[in-house]
């Protein structure tokens, strides 16, 4: 029996990809199909692939074609592929001539001429491109902007600048910049919420009554109220409501989630996680002030992630304390927040002008997880176990901070109504948090 392997994406299955299999099956006696993973793409710069893998494997499946299907999940797979199964040969697009030459060490290479005038690309690029509109002055602007052109399927095609103290210039000239939000939402189907958090509300609401879909930069709101009412609106009306930490887009980060909540550590115990930056701002200068993050709203939402995903969000008590350097508009330059649950505890520090270790530790019963600095966009971590033996590294490739994954996440919930990386719940909750800090709930200050 001859058998024969193939290897590729199938996204959005076409004529060309199935003419393709046809003719890898008539090289032999049985075809092993191999389907290239999520973060396996991403890694060679494949952001702009439309379906999930399990999309994939089903499509391919559907065909009949395939004797065997596998996933690709790393480089080198094809050699240990090819001696684990026995191929005899392995076929690809001529689009790749030579690429594959190595592999005739193991086994027959055979490029096949693709069907002419059909491709994924094409298919995708037919599609009406979402238009996103972006409201606000955030730095992170123009990182968004840089790492859309990587994502296929949407483009940038507004900006509405609500800080007149200090503007940001577009990294691309050719965006239209307005001062007038209500033109902007006229002209997108989209908006990326990056102004001050006390705006959220208001501008995620205008969108959402405009019926824009929303992506805003985390806490979607200050209090608990307002965030349930910003996505009751986005359900009464169909559209998606994304609440916009990076971090939870980062394939290392989902991955750690996930062995901790497997119990790969035990019970987790504690999570601990550290984030701050250092910003030089004159603190007596309010209006400037009234347009800066605190140390709350910009790091706060990134650092309670992992504890309200581990541990959930029905805490018994959370106490703050904060170093508040403006009175006027609470300004904090560092707050470190604990919490209280039933069989665990938590903590966050967060500062935009004390300086410290940003990792994040999650302590069980086992073992436990370290990420270290700068954790919210780390491409690597450790499991440790009391038996150095045990311990283990992983290791994720991140391009763009988890802003490109976001933004493909974002455009996929649209097209498919799929499932946030963070829930309505953990929104609820980081917004919470800031209402407690607002209403001086358990609010501790530090001496200056």
């Amino acid at each position: 029996m001859t058998k024969v392997i193939t290897y590729g994406t199938y996204d959005l299955l076409h004529y060309g990809h199935i003419k393709l299999l046809e003719r890898a099956k008539a090289l032999g006696d049985y075809l092993v199909v191999g389907v290239t993973a999520d973060d396996f793409d991403r890694t060679r710069g494949k952001i702009n692939v439309q379906q999930s893998l399990m999309e994939r494997v089903e499509a391919v499946r559907e065909t009949g074609i395939a004797d065997e299907i596998i996933v690709e999940e790393y480089e080198g797979q094809k050699i240990d592929d090819i001696k684990r199964l026995g191929i005899d040969i392995f076929t690809v697009g001529s689009d790749w001539t030579g690429k594959f030459d190595y592999l005739n060490e193991y086994c027959k290479v055979v490029y096949l001429d693709r069907t002419k005038g059909v491709s994924s690309s094409e298919i995708r690029s037919q599609k009406n491109n979402l238009r996103i509109g972006i409201i606000g002055n955030s730095h992170i602007m123009n990182k968004i902007i840089r790492e859309s052109v990587y994502v296929n399927g949407l483009e940038i095609t507004g900006i509405f600048n609500s800080d007149p103290i200090n503007p940001i210039i577009p990294a691309d000239p050719n965006i239209p910049v307005t001062q007038d939000y209500e033109q902007l939402l006229n002209n997108v189907d989209a908006i990326y919420v990056l102004s001050h958090p006390s705006r959220h509300f208001h501008d995620v609401k205008a969108a959402l009554e405009k019926g824009k879909h929303v992506l805003c930069e985390s806490p979607v709101a200050l209090t608990r109220a307002e965030c349930a009412e910003l996505f009751t609106i986005a359900k009464m009306k169909d559209l998606i409501l994304s609440d916009g930490i990076k971090t939870a887009y980062s394939t290392a980060y989902s991955r750690m989630i996930l062995l901790a909540k497997g119990g790969k550590i035990g019970d987790v115990i504690s999570v601990d996680a550290i984030c701050t930056s250092l910003q030089e701002i004159d603190y007596s200068d309010n209006e400037r002030i009234a347009h800066t993050w605190n140390s709350l709203t910009a790091w706060a939402p990134t650092a309670l992630l992992p504890i309200f995903q581990l541990l959930g969000d029905n805490y018994e008590d959370a106490q703050i304390y904060s170093r508040i350097v403006n009175e006027e508009y609470q300004y904090d330059e560092f707050s470190k927040v604990t919490f209280h649950y039933p069989g665990a505890v938590a903590s966050i520090k967060v500062g935009k002008g004390v300086k410290s270790e940003g990792e994040l530790i999650i302590s069980g019963t086992k073992g436990y997880i370290y990420v270290p600095a700068p954790w919210w966009k780390t491409e690597y971590f450790e499991t440790r176990f009391e038996n150095p033996a045990d311990n283990r590294r992983y290791f994720y490739q991140l391009d763009g901070e988890g802003i490109r994954n976001q933004l493909v996440s974002f455009l996929r919930r649209i097209e498919n109504k799929g499932i946030s990386a963070i829930s309505e719940s953990t929104s609820l909750a980081i917004a919470g948090i800031m209402e407690r800090y607002d209403n001086e709930i358990n609010l501790f200050r530090l001496k200056l």
